[in-house]
């Protein structure tokens, strides 16, 4: 029986068969189409920009917009009100700069700085360190000491002015040095020595001490317990542990902490402002104002926001450089290599 002939021409292409099935190929797929917007995408939009879209605005004109207008505040000669006066430039700067008062607040803040940090740090760091031995109730005294940081500085600073340290005999300061035999001493008064530092100091170190060593005990929990192990198998022990292990592995934690504690000592204002200036206290003028104290009583007392908006920028990129050079030293922000 004879083959049927193949009539198919030779210059029709025969269709790719595949190697397994010995089955036509299928033909190449094009670039899928692109899919349209369809209506959920288009409510899932609106959904982000009704959420998002009132915030966005707020941010905008009461954040971006109020740093610009005090920015142009800043370069003109406003007095007793905020729109814009006479165009002066750097003069504002000139002056605020040539102040002997600014300057002063800029030392005191500084020194501020230099008695509380530190002591900060370190109380924080230790009392990290003992609630981290804790194993049983080391919720209750984790809260018990993080509790002050929910109090509002302004009422912290009144507790300390007219219950703690009020320089009367029936103060709790002045009783309890009673028992050692001291006299009673007007705490806020004093200048020689300058004894409201230790007013200044210890409602800092009662508001803050907690929420840094919160931040001390996110660190330590990090730590992998058989790094510790290792070391105690090989002698170290005690303050050589904590020197060589702890401290190294707490680096990062540490850095931000001191960080964040610059930040907030530059920016200090409620208890200088109401230990001092706000009456009750029986001083005239206040020994000792920051400068946020002073762009205060420059922006709010001489209505003068042409000055204190200068003073704003100026001490921000003082905080900005303090930052930043801080960061540098520290290596802050890099990985670890």
């Amino acid at each position: 029986m004879n083959a049927t002939p193949d009539t198919t021409p030779d210059t029709v292409p025969r269709p790719a068969r595949t190697a397994r099935t010995g089955r036509p190929a299928a033909p190449p797929r094009g670039p899928a189409p692109a899919r349209r917007p369809g209506r959920a995408d288009r409510r899932a939009w609106a959904a982000f920009a009704l959420l998002t879209g009132p915030m966005l605005i707020g941010l905008g004109i009461f954040k971006y917009v109020a740093i610009g207008w005090s920015l142009l505040l800043s370069l003109s000669d406003a007095h007793g009100s905020i729109a814009l006066g006479h165009w002066v430039g750097l003069d504002n700067y000139r002056h605020l700069l040539a102040d002997p008062a600014f300057r002063s607040s800029l030392v005191q803040i500084v020194l501020f700085t230099l008695a509380v940090v530190p002591v900060t740090f370190a109380a924080s760091l230790g009392l990290a360190l003992l609630v981290h031995r804790v194993r049983r109730g080391r919720a209750v005294v984790r809260t018990a000491f993080l509790i002050p940081a929910a109090v509002s500085y302004v009422a912290a600073s009144l507790l300390w002015k007219m219950c703690l340290f009020n320089g009367l005999p029936a103060g709790i300061a002045n009783t309890v040095g009673g028992w050692f035999g001291m006299a009673a001493v007007p705490w806020l008064q004093t200048t020689d020595p300058p004894l409201y530092w230790i007013v200044l100091v210890s409602v800092r170190l009662w508001l803050q001490v907690g929420f840094y060593m919160v931040l001390f005990l996110a660190g330590l929990q990090a730590v992998p317990r058989d790094v510790h192990e290792a070391a105690a198998l090989d002698g170290a022990t005690g303050l050589r542990l904590l020197r060589l292990i702890t401290l190294p592995l707490l680096r990062n934690t540490s850095v931000a902490v001191l960080m964040l504690q610059f930040i907030a000592a530059f920016q200090a204002f409620d208890e200088f402002y109401n230990l001092f200036n706000s009456g009750l206290s029986g001083t005239a003028t206040a020994p000792v104002q920051t400068p946020l104290v002073y762009l205060y009583n420059t922006a709010m007392g001489a209505q003068d926001y042409g000055l204190g908006s200068a003073g704003a920028f100026v001490l921000t990129a003082l905080i900005v450089g303090a930052t930043l050079i801080q960061g540098r030293l520290t290596g802050f922000g890099k990985g670890e290599e």
